[in-house]
């Protein structure tokens, strides 16, 4: 067998490998607060959050999660709060394409926990960035009260989802609240601040303090559906706009509203009709090297995921360490910027090391990106970067000057950025591939994902290196022992916290996706993006030449 399938195959199986373990986990995610807990949401005539979402998006439809690995690893001295307490993502309601937010009760009750605070946060930005409809199905106890001060008072705390509320009902984004358990104390205004509020007779109450508060307070025996319940909010207070039966009735009534909204202004990103790419989707798990650690050629990567014969290559003979291209993807025209793990020639000849960042580079990626937001084209970053190139010739020839040109194109673009980090995206890398920090619509991770300031060997070796050096000044060595065991302590730690799991569950990344997917869901965020429309003008700031 030639040596290529041979390589191909081991990163097949590592890939496939990586993909069982994530499912492993994502499941066991999924289960929220355990079987028993759902049980008891069912004995209560309650649906749990998945099944309300699953009732509620189109048949046939699929239902695009983001954030399903928030808060996973923390908050274990408390039993965990798997998938942050709450689902969100992306779902097709009466044909309209929707960000939906539910609380999961069996998690805590619904509690807010700091991460539930900041994945809410995250649901409301995508819903305001592409001007998309958001339903919430309200569902929780309110604040985790034991981490109050982790999710009460700051500007990205728990206070700002209501503002967001106010914001997007200005901007014309429609919301809709459905109150399907408990909602309670300062979490009461999130339906309310919404368009329109339905509750659920007998499960759903809605109070800005609940009997037991009521009772401390000022003395009042109250019981919980007198206080807040169905009929109270609906035929008393009028808090709520309808009283519905049970969680399907509520859900159906959900449908009918969007079903008579009218359509709204779009982008107009161009599209045609697709082409399926040049090599099966899932053949993409051949490609992309066993461990990350070799090189290999990103066209090959992306013609897994463009329309077949789409790709026209911007400026290809010239700062090869990018690739940028403009391509079509599922019939979409887009801009491509993507990180060449090949080693490559430069223009004068030398080689140049792959996934490193040169001034060419740079400099080409700067003026592509610049030319995609002229022409109102999406960009979409395939990150695979260790960085930008160090070194007196770097420095000498300006690589921070031409840096800072990307940085600034990046940061200023107008259109869509769609971020993909396919394998490294460390340091000044992260910034000028468009990491998190830069605002991309959405960001996905591989399975390979790993997001760092450096790599861990990196790390561990600079560290070990200054480790030693401040022993030395006060008069103390180490054997070369204790310098093995510092450097492994480091690169240890270092390498946990640079996983595509670390990064999600701090919502560094959206989600971590299949590779095979990655085309459908770059063509899912663009048709999200495409509800826009662009009304700024391109413009860049102060640049050195």
């Amino acid at each position: 067998m030639p040596k290529l399938n041979l390589e191909f195959n081991k990163n097949e199986d590592f890939m496939r490998l990586q993909l069982a373990n994530l499912r492993k986990l994502a499941d066991k995610i999924k289960q929220g607060g355990g079987l028993k807990r759902i049980e008891k949401e069912h004995a209560k005539g309650k649906l749990t959050a998945r099944e309300r979402i699953d009732y509620l998006i189109d048949k046939k439809s699929k239902f695009l999660e983001f954030g399903l690995f928030a808060a996973h690893g923390m908050y274990e001295d408390v039993g965990g709060c798997p998938a942050a307490g709450v689902v969100t993502g992306l779902g097709y309601v009466n044909k309209r394409l929707c960000v939906i937010v539910a609380n999961d009760a069996t998690v805590k009750a619904g509690a807010w926990f700091p991460m539930a605070g900041k994945k809410n946060l995250r649901a409301q930005e995508i819903a305001m960035e592409n001007r998309l409809p958001i339903i919430y199905l309200v569902d929780s106890a309110g604040v985790f009260l034991p981490m109050q001060d982790e999710i009460f008072p700051d500007k990205e705390h728990f206070g700002r989802i209501f503002r967001n509320n106010a914001k997007m009902s200005a901007m014309g984004i429609q919301q809709i609240a459905a109150v399907m358990g408990s909602c309670v104390a300062g979490g009461a205004y999130l339906p309310i601040m919404s368009d329109e509020a339905l509750i659920v007779e007998g499960t759903g109450s809605i109070f800005l303090a609940g009997p037991y508060l009521v009772k401390a307070a000022i003395g009042e025996d109250i019981d919980k559906e007198t206080l807040g319940g169905a009929t109270t909010q609906c035929e008393i207070s009028g808090v709520t706009d309808y009283k519905m039966p049970n969680d399907k009735a509520c859900l159906d009534e959900i449908r009918s509203i969007m079903a008579s909204v009218g359509a709204q202004e779009k982008a107009g990103f161009d599209r045609i009709e697709a082409i399926e790419p040049e090599f099966e989707t899932k053949t993409i798990y051949g490609i992309y090297p066993e461990g990350g650690l070799k090189p290999y050629d990103t066209i090959d990567l992306m013609k897994r995921i463009v329309d077949k014969g789409s790709i026209r290559q911007y400026k290809a003979g010239y700062g090869k360490t990018i690739i940028c291209a403009y391509a079509r993807i599922d019939g979409w025209s887009v801009g491509i910027v993507a990180n060449q793990r090949s080693l490559v020639k430069s223009k004068k000849g030398e080689m140049q090391f792959g996934g490193v960042i040169y001034s060419d580079s740079a400099d080409k990626a700067a003026r592509f990106i610049m030319n995609c937001n002229q022409k109102k084209i999406p960009l979409v970053f395939l990150h695979d970067v260790s960085g930008f190139m160090v070194g007196s010739r770097s420095e000498h020839g300006g690589i921070i000057k031409d840096g800072a040109k990307m940085v600034n194109a990046v940061s200023n673009s107008i259109v869509p950025k769609i971020s993909i980090v396919v394998g490294n995206s460390y340091g000044a890398g992260n910034y000028a591939m468009c990491g998190k920090a830069y605002d991309p619509r959405f960001i996905f991770g591989w399975p390979t994902a790993k997001i760092a300031v450096m790599g861990g060997s990196q790390a561990a070796k600079t560290l070990t290196q200054i480790k030693v050096a401040s022993l030395k000044k006060k008069g103390e060595t180490l054997s070369k022992e204790d310098e093995q065991k510092i450097l492994d302590g480091i690169k240890e730690k270092y390498d946990k916290q640079t996983t595509a799991t670390y990064a999600a569950s701090r919502l560094w990344i959206d989600e971590i996706i299949d590779p095979s997917e990655t085309r459908n869901i770059i063509s899912t965020s663009i048709k999200a993006a495409n509800n826009a429309p662009i009304k700024e003008a391109f413009k860049l700031g102060i640049l050195q030449t």
